[in-house]
């Protein structure tokens, strides 16, 4: 199966093992994968923060490079999102094809290589925290508000890897606080939820916290050094790739 690897930029520069498990992990499924070597940003913060105009050549960009291929993966469900209902362009026919075409990682792991059977091993007791995005855009889990029947495709995933002990925090779907341009505009209520989730999950005497955003990770991931709180973290990706055979 064909596939295209988009990599968001911040996971590019900051963390860039986490492109590389996606990478590897698609391989291990079975997948050619083909990294664009042109793709940059995707032009979801310029258009968060009002500025959806100067987004254009990022939207410009990206058609260029992810035009005509069956399948596009992310290893993030806010950049995925923001593709699949923002971008813009004048050659509709072209952006609706990226459109429908764009999956998350896990969303395209269950749901077109339907490849739920995981073998692999990861002794740690994890935490999974569920992304805002994810879940109320892409609908990759279910939303506790609704009367419907539980279900989160990651943890599907996670549930399959031999000796990992996955732990839900309270609040399973609370927002981290991070919210892209919102942790900077509301810097101290986005502080304050983000402590709040942290406490929630050493409450349940978590080592590893995980999720299909390296956003949301990388704002938790601060507080967790400032206030030397004794967690780590690691993308569903690294878990998945470091643990498979």
């Amino acid at each position: 199966m064909k596939v295209q690897l988009f990599i968001p930029c911040y996971v590019d520069q900051f963390y860039p093992q986490v492109g590389i498990a996606t990478f590897q992990l698609l391989k291990k499924l079975g997948c050619d994968v083909d990294y664009p070597l042109n793709q940059t940003c995707c032009g979801q913060p310029m258009a968060n923060a009002g500025f959806n105009h100067i987004a254009q050549s990022c939207n410009d960009n990206f058609i260029n490079n992810f035009s005509g291929t069956e399948y596009i993966v992310c290893p993030s469900g806010s950049c995925t999102l923001h593709i699949k209902e923002h971008l813009g362009g004048s050659d509709k026919n072209r952006v609706n094809s990226i459109s429908k075409n764009i999956f998350e990682l896990t969303e395209f792991i269950t749901d077109v290589l339907k490849s739920t059977e995981i073998i692999a091993s990861f002794p740690h007791k994890v935490g999974f925290h569920t992304s805002c995005h994810g879940q109320r855009g892409l609908h990759v889990s279910s939303m506790s508000e609704l009367m419907v029947k539980p279900f989160s495709k990651p943890a599907q995933l996670l549930s399959k890897v031999k000796h990992l002990q996955l732990v839900y925090s309270e609040r399973v779907d609370e927002c981290c606080g991070f919210g892209g341009t919102f942790s900077v505009t509301e810097e101290a209520v986005s502080v304050k939820m983000g402590k709040d989730r942290l406490q929630q999950h050493i409450a349940k005497g978590v080592e590893i916290i995980t999720g299909i955003d390296m956003s949301c990770l990388m704002h938790l991931e601060g507080l967790i050094n400032r206030n030397k709180y004794p967690l780590k973290l690691m993308h569903i990706a690294e878990i998945l790739n470091k643990s498979l055979n």
